[in-house]
């Protein structure tokens, strides 16, 4: 009888444990398959945030970007886009940088926040904000402090230039 009762237990735990090693395969498998679908990196988000026909631009360690439309008029992109970013970059309360719009992107998830200083952008991804529906106020203000670090101490991470 107590061979029984111990099979039975035995059994049990054995058909449990092997259940959950199911299941966590099948999300490990979701979460593969959704990770190669999603971007990794901020490099890769705003790469997708950018409109293709654009090749020139300066990606800043926080997330802002400053697109050129006409390269051939830049000597040299890297100088350029330091100089714009600490011009354009930094928010003073009460001025024109404070000023901002919201775009929601098709290509990945999150938005990119616009302002004071053409072709400057800052990307926002949804897990930076502490909540799961933002509005465009929450997420321009986190972008427009974004676009403020960079502006105050802008480290390139990465530039994009055609050839």
């Amino acid at each position: 009888m107590i061979y029984k009762i111990l099979n039975i237990i035995l059994v049990t735990f054995l058909v449990l444990g092997c259940g959950k090693n199911k299941k966590q395969s099948e999300n490990m498998k979701l979460e593969m398959e959704r990770s190669e679908n999603e971007p990794k990196s901020l490099l890769d988000n705003v790469k997708l945030a950018i409109n293709p026909k654009f090749q020139d631009w300066v990606l800043f360690e926080n997330g802002t970007y400053i697109i050129f439309d006409d390269t051939n008029k830049v000597k040299n992109i890297k100088d350029k886009a330091i100089e714009l970013m600490k011009e354009f970059g930094p928010v003073n309360a009460g001025g024109p940088a404070g000023d901002f719009n919201v775009i929601s992107l098709n290509q990945t998830k999150g938005w990119v926040v616009s302002g004071h200083g053409y072709g400057m952008y800052t990307y926002v991804h949804p897990n930076e904000l502490n909540t799961n529906s933002p509005d465009d106020v929450t997420i321009g203000i986190f972008g427009r402090s974004k676009r403020d670090k960079d502006g105050n101490d802008p480290k390139i991470v990465h530039i994009n230039k055609s050839n």
